[in-house]
């Protein structure tokens, strides 16, 4: 309490702008800033490729080294043994006092646009689907630039428009707009989204080749995971709907603008549109900073770490955030296992968007830590320890270290044994850091994948502290030296009115939320509730 009056205090006497600038710079500056020397090209040395071939995911620290011994007690134990920290007791899973299910929905949605591992199609009886050497290799673009709305490449997002009055393509179901469908009735992908010789030129959904039926249902949209969940689809419905929206709203005012004109600027305003709901509704979610952080893109253009974005393999690992995810969620008053949201947009066209956003807005995400995962995600946490070893990352206390954390001294410190309030929470925190112990031996053995989730998260904050650190630098670092922000684009008055309008500008700066655009391109929501936050939650 006495922390939230001092802060109220320093802003009535600075101003909101000047202590925003001043919470964005010390948390953006708590790691090295960009170019960093090293990739996941190269362990051992710097090269020129490394520092420039940017289908390598950068690194904020140089490779580790490791034994090649997997025996138990060395500093990388066999991840059969490890994976066993990561599952929630059957029926014993923890949810969340503060996050909604729209929470995690979000930041699946945002960091498939730009954490990409490259995928190839997984060889025969069942081995390893990404042989090493690929997940050091991304097919990212480095930018929050909505590629899951508009794909990645310009031949992609040709397929994606209709060529007419700048909008994307669109159909109406249950009197309700989306995107189209990418098969037919028979599962072959619509020829309009194929190149000459019939091969898709979208990605390929992921989790195709998982089922049997349901290709119909599935839409074509700019990213492979857009199809994955139908929390996920939800979100991009929105966003289809939203550019669809303010392309009408540009011919209308301006109506010599031909569809090319229209669909690039509509382009650029839903991009500052969700660049903004980032900030202000998603990044506030997370801190457990008692002040509210704006979207004011002047805090980065004489900042020191305005750096071209190049997304870094830690940055990947961090953010999966799958333990978020609940085993089951409620669906119009059914409990229903979350498998059923899986590659399945008739649940989102039967019951809506809105109806979508106040479901997942009515569920309690889980809370987020290892023995907390939804067990049917255990063979998608095995990739990422994977992934974390293929590229030699560092150790744990090296990351807490680089934030300017303290280094962990024991297991017990790691897991928040002491911070624990309830003595069955104590008594699970403690059993925690055994385990820990048994498989790694020494605290600075610890993986930096596994001790992410280790750590406990407040109640005021849905991530652990390092994650926290390294999500708040990441976020300001990779949002707002985005090009559209910049102080040439949006700092420039002339400039800014020919990448946004007039009408374009007003419509971002009435954007804040998911909500605010949910209620722009339906009917309302009738009053209903809506927000990565729980509606009766208070900070502690």
């Amino acid at each position: 309490m006495l922390v939230r009056l001092l802060i109220k205090f320093f802003q009535f006497i600075l101003g909101k702008k000047r202590i925003n600038r001043i919470a964005i710079n010390f948390l953006a500056n708590r790691g090295p800033n960009r170019p960093h020397a090293w990739s996941t090209l190269n362990d051992d040395y710097i090269s020129w490729q490394g520092l420039t071939d940017r289908s390598y995911f950068s690194r904020l620290l140089s490779a580790g080294k490791f034994s090649q011994d997997d025996a138990l007690g060395t500093a990388r134990p066999p991840v059969d043994e490890v994976i066993k920290l990561f599952p929630a007791e059957p029926g014993k899973q923890v949810l969340s006092k503060k996050s909604t299910n729209l929470f995690p929905a979000f930041a699946q949605y945002l960091t498939d646009g730009f954490l990409r591992t490259m995928i190839f199609n997984a060889p025969a009886d069942g081995e390893d689907a990404s042989p090493k050497d690929d997940r050091k290799r991304t097919t990212s673009n480095h930018e929050i630039d909505l590629s899951t709305l508009y794909g990645r490449t310009a031949r992609q997002t040709a397929v994606l428009r209709s060529m007419n009055g700048g909008k994307l393509k669109s159909q109406i179901l249950h009197g309700e707009e989306f995107s189209p469908y990418l098969y037919d009735e028979a599962g072959k992908p619509h020829k309009e989204f194929c190149d000459d010789a019939g091969k898709l030129i979208l990605d390929e959904p992921l989790g195709i080749k998982d089922i049997s039926s349901g290709k119909p249902t599935l839409f074509a949209v700019g990213g492979d995971r857009v199809n994955a969940a139908v929390q996920v689809m939800a979100i991009n419905t929105l966003f289809l709907r939203e550019h669809n929206r303010l392309a009408d709203l540009l011919a209308a005012r301006y109506p010599d603008w031909e569809d090319e004109r229209l669909f690039q600027i509509a382009r650029n305003i839903v991009i500052f549109m969700f660049i903004r709901i980032v900030i202000c509704e998603y990044i506030n979610h997370i801190s457990s900073v008692p002040i509210n952080f704006l979207a004011d893109p002047s805090v980065a253009w004489k900042a020191n770490w305005n750096r071209p974005s190049w997304m870094t393999i830690e940055f990947t690992l961090l953010y999966r955030w799958h333990s978020l995810v609940t085993e089951t969620i409620t669906w119009k008053g059914q409990s229903i296992p979350s498998t059923d949201l899986l590659l399945n947009n008739k649940l989102l066209t039967d019951h809506g968007l809105v109806g979508t956003f106040v479901q997942l807005s009515a569920n309690p995400s889980a809370k987020m830590g290892l023995g907390n995962f939804a067990a049917f995600l255990q063979s998608i946490e095995q990739k990422g320890i994977l992934q974390g070893r293929d590229n030699n990352v560092r150790g744990y206390n090296d990351y807490r270290k680089i934030m300017g954390l303290s280094r962990a001294r024991s297991f017990e410190e790691v897991v928040g044994v002491s911070t624990a309030d309830e003595p069955a929470e104590k008594a699970r925190r403690k059993k925690l850091a055994e385990n820990l112990k048994r498989l790694y031996g020494d605290v600075n053995n610890l993986e930096f994948y596994v001790g992410l989730f280790a750590e406990p998260s407040s109640n005021d904050g849905p991530i652990p502290q390092l994650a926290l650190a390294m999500v708040a630098m990441d976020a300001f670092t990779q949002a707002f030296p985005n090009p559209l922000l910049s102080e040439h684009v949006w700092g420039n008055e002339e400039n800014r009115i020919k990448a946004f309008s007039q009408i374009g500008q007003e419509q971002i700066e009435a954007t804040n939320s998911l909500e605010d655009i949910l209620k722009r391109v339906s009917k309302g929501t009738n009053g209903q509730f809506v927000g990565m936050t729980q509606e009766n939650w208070e900070p502690s």
